[in-house]
């Protein structure tokens, strides 16, 4: 389970973490049967509700076949979606180049993360997720016997992790991030804190959350280890990428690149489009079905789908229509939007942008994000309230070119300034002896 997902409102009745962890336990046992029959009355009408049902049809016994005869030693490595696998790449590749001798088993709780990743070839084998619960945590450890287990940023599973455990496999917690708004500090907290219990080893983001975790009286080691997405943008930046559509899109012109939009990102964005009607646009939109294209078709003038563009010189909006691209493209941006900011789970990743030191803006919500954070304070990122207020910095920043070129360096100093996860947490091992 996602500690992030389970947040708790202020006015909670705090007397509830007082409760038995029995009780705790109970209700999380609900919240798996009732997750699944969610899942089963949305797969009806929903596309990746559907695709998270099917992958797990047979999937145990799918998975024994596939291992059947490994005798290897086996690193388990774990993320929900695809944002987090990305975020823990460099550590996948680190261990396969130091240690090529060990397979590396690659799973995802969401479709979105599976399906674009399942024929991933730095990984040996990469699977879904089984849904938590006593037997199914208990078989899926006994099929695959890793020699490690690595979960990435937040994902607590508590069948999964007490396995782990009572086996005494080690397993370790990498770029977890720790806030006030957690469930470590809500309703079912004692639960949540046990789940962090069963870790070897936790590497946290920050000094925030080290220093949270030690008010809540964790006893598994914790560490600064730093956030891998630093690593993992900055390997992108550096590999070669070009793409004459793109490219003769833009030019000379200047463009601001949008990515992980949603329609209030568009209609943000839309607005700026009619007052700086020279300015280009390409929207990379977190959802690409056909109706929200559409929609972003009807927002905006003259644009076009990437996949149908032609080289009209008279288009100023390029749709990518695909997935995969847009960790690539930042590079080419005059400056950088960053969807999400008017949803409540917050913003998408700033870093892909400021690793090639552009200045980012965003909606209003993005506490969540560590990173937009402290871009905010030293200066090179910016969050808006109202269409108003997206025009004005986008307007200063197109007009002033020296002010956006001190704000753009300081974009790329502080991505430079917070690389090194990788190396650290592969020295834990390396020390660790886990994988001698």
């Amino acid at each position: 389970m996602a500690a992030k997902l389970r947040k708790n409102g202020p006015k909670a009745d705090k007397s509830l973490a007082l409760q038995p962890i029995h009780n705790q336990v109970f209700a999380y046992n609900l919240f798996l049967v009732l997750y699944q029959l969610g899942i089963r009355l949305a797969a009806v009408f929903n596309a990746k509700a559907r695709a998270w049902l099917d992958g797990r049809a047979g999937l145990l016994k799918k998975i024994q076949i596939e291992l059947e005869g490994n005798r290897q030693k086996m690193i388990w490595i774990h993320s929900a979606s695809l944002g987090e696998f990305e975020q823990g790449r460099t550590l996948i590749e680190a261990i396969k180049k130091q240690y090529p001798q060990v397979k590396i088993l690659v799973t995802f709780f969401s479709p979105s993360g599976y399906e674009v990743r399942k024929n991933y070839k730095g990984a040996d084998h990469v699977f879904y997720l089984p849904m938590d619960g006593k037997k199914n945590a208990e078989k899926f450890i006994e099929i695959i016997q890793p020699s490690l287990a690595i979960f990435i940023k937040y994902e607590l599973w508590n069948y999964y992790l007490n396995t782990l455990h009572q086996k005494k496999i080690p397993t370790i917690l990498i770029s977890a991030i720790v806030l006030p708004t957690q469930s470590y500090f809500g309703v079912f907290g004692k639960f949540f804190q046990n789940m962090l219990n069963l870790f070897s080893h936790i590497f946290v983001q920050d000094q925030q959350s080290l220093t949270l975790l030690s008010q809540l009286n964790i006893t598994a080691p914790c560490s600064i280890g730093g956030d891998t997405r630093f690593d993992r943008v900055h390997q992108i930046a550096n590999d070669h990428f070009s793409h004459a559509a793109i490219e003769y899109f833009c030019k000379e012109s200047r463009v601001l690149i949008a990515g992980s939009t949603w329609t209030e990102d568009e209609n943000a964005l839309a607005a700026v489009q009619e007052k700086i009607p020279d300015l280009k646009f390409i929207i990379a939109p977190h959802e690409i079905h056909a109706s929200h294209i559409a929609s972003i078709k009807k927002s905006f003038k003259d644009a076009v789908c990437l996949s149908e563009f032609n080289n009209d010189p008279s288009t100023k909006v390029l749709i990518i229509d695909s997935i995969g691209m847009l960790s690539k493209i930042y590079r080419y941006a005059t400056l950088a939007y960053v969807g999400g900011g008017f949803n409540a789970s917050g913003i998408h990743n700033v870093l892909e942008a400021a690793v090639y030191g552009k200045i980012v803006l965003w909606g209003p919500h993005y506490n969540r994000s560590a990173e937009a954070s402290t871009m905010l304070k030293i200066g090179c990122g910016y969050s808006f309230q109202t269409h108003q207020e997206l025009f004005s910095i986008v307007n200063r920043s197109l007009q002033d070119e020296q002010w956006r070129e001190e704000k753009n360096q300081q974009a790329s100093n502080f991505v430079k300034d917070n690389l090194g996860a990788t190396s650290r947490i592969m020295v834990f091992l390396q020390d660790s002896t886990i994988l001698a």
